[in-house]
């Protein structure tokens, strides 16, 4: 799984947006390492300021103890889910992305085995599920299609419904996205007037 992502993702143009007026932050695109590979989510606690139920990869905002956006990505996803840093083999950055929240967002991709989607534990303070689902769901599913605004301007953004779960916003663009650049997915992340 990480040759493959790592050949895939050689290509993807590497955006880095300005922090002007922003924080940086990073989350951790994590698949497991397995035939039918799965992708790491979580939910936010419905107790949290913002974002309250809404469907996200582990991450959060970038420490001054953090010595870059992996490392951020890596602890993150330690305090949320105890996921050990161990266990993440990193591929690499995605391009950022701004959150309407005022945050440039940098994904980080990383492989990781099967056996730790059973081990992984949501933290109660911030989160209300850890859950895996499958790449070939997101490839498979013909998701609702609406604009979502993202500085600086407005995208057309799949909804993706697994279960109980609506993926959607950030987090579902940069799934497409990530989709679109690996797997040959064909998702119109179009930018609109």
């Amino acid at each position: 799984m990480y040759e493959f992502l790592s050949t895939k993702l050689a290509s993807l143009p590497k955006r880095r947006l300005s922090m002007s007026g922003q924080q940086p932050a990073a989350v951790l695109l994590a698949l497991t390492d397995e035939t039918e590979p799965r992708v790491i989510l979580t939910q936010r606690a419905m107790h949290m300021p913002t974002h309250q139920g809404q469907v996200a990869f582990p991450g959060g905002k970038v420490d001054d103890t953090d010595a870059d956006e992996v490392a951020t990505a890596l602890r993150e996803a330690e305090e949320e889910v105890a996921l050990n840093p161990q266990q993440v083999t990193i591929v690499g950055p995605m391009g950022q992305v701004y959150s309407r929240h005022g945050f440039v967002v940098t994904p980080i991709v990383g492989v990781v085995p099967a056996t730790v989607i059973e081990e992984l534990t949501p933290d109660p303070g911030e989160l209300d599920h850890v859950f895996a689902v499958p790449v070939e769901f997101f490839l498979n599913d013909t998701p609702y299609m609406r604009p979502v605004e993202m500085l600086p301007g407005h995208f057309q953004v799949p909804t993706f419904q697994y279960g109980d779960f609506t993926i959607w916003g950030m987090t579902a663009f940069v799934l497409a996205e990530f989709l679109n650049h690996v797997y040959d997915a064909d998702f119109p992340l179009t930018t609109r007037p």
